[in-house]
């Protein structure tokens, strides 16, 4: 059997995403938190377009990642069921 594409394991290794460059990972997190950040939209319906966008390009990674985001920013089942 081919090794599959998407492991869930694999999404805890992000943060390792800059061990290699350590200077581009922090600017790369700064510019994420910055857009995922409180603004016009609060963290948490910034999160669940997230999520939304994940679904609509099915992808298994984005999903894991913006639903836990989702549910860390505050938003419930329901919220998040409703957006995609």
């Amino acid at each position: 059997m081919q090794d599959p594409y998407y492991r869930r394991e694999h999404l805890a290794q992000f943060s390792a995403i800059g061990e290699s460059r350590p200077d581009l990972a922090e600017k790369f997190f700064a510019y994420y938190g910055a857009v995922m950040g409180e603004g016009t939209l609060s963290a948490r319906e910034k999160s669940l377009i997230a999520l939304a966008v994940a679904h609509a390009i099915q992808c298994p990674y984005c999903i894991d990642a913006y639903t836990k985001g989702s549910l860390e920013s505050g938003a419930d089942l329901e919220q998040m069921t409703e957006a995609v």
